[in-house]
């Protein structure tokens, strides 16, 4: 069947798709649409692709996690392996079938094209065209994935990967990079403070340098459990610690101001301190104390220093 005839008979199709489970529920959204179910997605998942002759339909994320808490946020992470990306992609009429959307991003990611779809009904699509020749690619970067339509056995090849966000016990090695990396970014959210650069500090301290303390975290874990899952950006890492490091973490991220970030950056610092010590002692690592005791009076100096002139000048 040519493309052209595929189109016209998808067009046909999705009519009665529209007034079924998407037309008629978005119509009503003003009066309060319901969230269409689980079913319901997947049947307008699996009927798109059927109309659409897509090779195969896969679906990742939160979803096809057992451990993952089932809430009223989890969307639908979607693959479509085809054969013919560029017509797919010439005219994307056919993605108003998943429903009226609010937001939509469109992104090229390798080979791949994404459409991260926010519909009306609070229902998500994040749905990926994989070109059959790079499926590898699209496996690699997942942890795990469940097949939902592959009649030609594509995926028979392919295994899921749940390791991806496992955390190992740290080498030495990489307890020293971790730290050397902790402090040596902290000298530029002091530098970003005394420079009022809200944004710049922001940036560092909680992409670089907390970052590098989850990670000390997760590598205590892994000391006392082995290998575990700590999932996407450590969100299951507070299910094998005291609540109290939970706790502790929270405190550290208020950036509304300059202040706070101030208060902060100090208190990571001592959070951090205290951990890689401890991390430090229980693996037999060495760990450079003195330096980390001198970083943190660099930081109180210079705050301090930067305080002061701030008073000053504020008199004048």
């Amino acid at each position: 069947m040519s493309k052209n005839l595929i189109m016209k008979k998808f067009q046909q199709t999705v009519r009665f798709i529209d007034m079924s489970s998407t037309e008629s529920r978005v119509s009503t959204k003003k009066a309060g649409i319901p969230m269409r179910t689980e079913t319901e997605m997947f049947d307008v998942i699996l009927q798109t692709a059927k109309v659409l002759q897509v090779d195969a339909v896969a679906m990742s994320g939160s979803r096809t996690d057992t451990k993952a808490p089932k809430d009223e946020f989890q969307d639908y992470d979607v693959v479509y392996v085809v054969d013919d990306l560029d017509t797919l992609t010439s005219n994307l009429a056919w993605l108003d079938q998943f429903g009226k959307r609010i937001i939509e991003q469109e992104v090229t990611l390798g080979t791949n094209r994404l459409y991260l779809m926010l519909f009306e009904d609070c229902n998500r699509i994040d749905l990926t065209l994989c070109p059959q020749e790079h499926m590898q690619e699209w496996v690699d970067s997942e942890a795990g994935f469940t097949v939902l339509e592959d009649k030609k056995g594509l995926f028979e090849i392919y295994s899921p990967s749940p390791e991806r966000f496992w955390i190992h016990p740290a080498s030495e090695t990489d307890f020293e990079k971790s730290c050397n990396e902790f402090w040596w970014v902290s000298t530029y959210v002091v530098k970003g403070i005394c420079r009022k650069q809200l944004v710049y500090s922001t940036d560092h301290l909680y992409g670089i340098c907390q970052q590098e303390l989850l990670k000390v975290l997760a590598w205590q874990v892994a000391r006392d459990r082995g290998v575990v899952d700590i999932g996407k950006n450590y969100k299951y890492l507070f299910n094998y610690l005291p609540s109290e490091k939970e706790k502790e973490l929270s405190a550290l991220l208020d950036f509304s101001s300059l202040d706070k970030i101030t208060q902060s950056l100090l208190a990571t610092m001592e959070f951090f301190h205290q951990e890689a010590q401890y991390l430090a002692q229980k693996m037999g690592f060495k760990y450079e104390k003195e330096v980390a005791e001198k970083m943190m009076r660099y930081a109180n100096e210079k705050l301090l220093n930067h305080l002061e002139n701030k008073e000053h000048n504020s008199k004048l």
